[in-house]
């Protein structure tokens, strides 16, 4: 591509600076164009996508590539209307909490005695740099797993190489084999990687998810490395 065609293109992508510029290569590849390429023909059908355009790339937005300190990765965004909200796992306020996050929070209710909230809104954690990553940045409506193979999970392998090279000491949270394939791209020698079963009700009540205290296990970590510890807390 183009020297001026390539920063032009650049410039359209609706994404912090901290991260477009580590991730330039592959938001110039042939990868993305070809999902762009997917995204607009989804579009000129009018077929309805989650989350809503702008905010596809909130989870990288919302925490800036210096200020990680930990990943929670998921597979792709909530399917139903209103759900997605760009964040991993995270609903907004008003809509009714998916199984998996009702799970999550037994956990981080058994792990820190933290009383849940009633709402699903989990921005809190990412104003604290806690990156909410899908493995998978979009989907199309009542149809789970439809975006996936489409490049995607290469643009976010790249989230992952660029946090792995450019951090140091970031917790990576990975929940089910989903997750933790993707994670094994992860410098266990400079990073910690916390692994468990996935929260969903089906993995979680075969156990390997309760009883897991990631939360506990990361904030020790961050503590042992001379970094503020995230306040799990999320307001009424």
């Amino acid at each position: 591509m183009q020297d001026n065609a390539a920063t032009e293109l650049l410039a359209r992508v609706r994404l912090n600076d901290s991260w477009k510029y580590s991730l330039a290569p592959m938001l110039l590849s042939d990868t993305m164009q070809n999902l762009r390429g997917f995204l607009a023909e989804k579009q000129q059908q009018q077929k309805i996508i989650y989350p809503p355009n702008p905010q596809i790339f909130r989870a990288l937005n919302d925490v800036p590539l210096n200020q990680v300190k930990a990943v929670i990765l998921g597979q792709d965004p909530y399917h139903g209307a209103g759900q997605a909200n760009g964040l991993s796992f995270s609903v907004n306020k008003g809509v009714d909490l998916p199984p998996s996050l009702r799970n999550i929070y037994h956990e981080l209710k058994t792990d820190l005695g933290i009383i849940p909230p009633r709402h699903g809104d989990l921005s809190a954690w990412a104003e604290q740099g806690v990156l909410l990553l899908n493995s998978v940045l979009t989907v199309e409506q009542a149809q789970p797993t439809s975006h996936q193979k489409q490049g995607w999970e290469a643009f976010t392998d790249a989230v992952i190489d660029v946090i792995n090279e450019q951090r140091q000491n970031v917790v990576f949270i990975l929940w089910g084999a989903y997750a933790q394939r993707k994670g094994q791209r992860i410098d266990v020698h400079k990073h910690l990687v916390l692994k468990a079963a996935h929260p969903s009700p089906l993995s979680a009540n075969r156990g390997g998810f309760f009883g897991c205290k990631v939360f506990s296990k990361t904030n020790q970590y961050l503590i042992q490395h001379g970094i503020e510890p995230i306040n799990w807390q999320l307001d009424a």
